[in-house]
């Protein structure tokens, strides 16, 4: 059974990896993002695996965007899974997406009120392999949020986090209303 888990494991961080890769190398296919119908769908897909109580989630309005969506798709699975997983220990758990916007960039926040993090290691949020709580604790390969972040910067946008311990995280990460395709940033490491 041991064999068998970190079989599992590994094989998990290595797909993890391969993603982490692709995100860096991979072309932006610009098209309109409808990102509350997105963000709904994949709260779905995540509540209809999920083993423990379900969360709560208030979802305010979500403007479209401009932007890949296959990637786009993959950093708010990992954050909605985060955000899932972090606040599962809650007696009620309760996930909140909302946007906001400038003339420039539209800003999508996902907040939790699960466990939260000390801030003082923050710049280590979005590294590759870097966790804030143990495997035993919390399973995931520390590869998640590095993803996001590659995402996001792929998309000429960028993330920061802020937390609590004891009182949730909130990630909020801001896209660009008009993309110029020619200046998405190209491979980050």
């Amino acid at each position: 059974e041991i064999i068998k888990q970190n079989t599992h494991d590994m094989g998990k961080l290595i797909d993890d990896l391969l993603s982490f890769s692709r995100v860096g190398r991979s072309t932006i296919s610009i098209q309109e993002i409808d990102m509350e119908a997105l963000v709904k769908s994949i709260i779905k897909e995540q509540l209809d695996t999920l083993k423990t109580k379900p969360p709560k989630f208030k979802i305010g309005k979500l403007p479209h965007i401009q932007a890949d969506k296959a990637l786009i798709r993959q950093a708010w699975i990992n954050l909605i899974s985060n955000a899932i997983k972090f606040s599962s220990k809650q007696a009620e758990s309760l996930i909140q997406i909302t946007s906001n916007e400038d003339d420039i960039y539209v800003y999508y926040s996902i907040k939790d009120n699960g466990i939260g993090f000390n801030m003082k290691y923050a710049d280590k949020l979005f590294g590759v392999f870097q966790r804030l709580h143990s495997f035993k604790e919390f399973e995931g390969t520390g590869v998640g949020l590095a993803i996001v972040k590659r995402i996001i910067k792929r998309h000429n946008g960028e993330i920061t986090a802020s937390s609590n311990i004891g009182e949730g995280t909130e990630f909020i990460f801001n896209l660009p209303k008009v993309p110029k395709e020619d200046e998405f940033e190209k491979d980050l490491y």
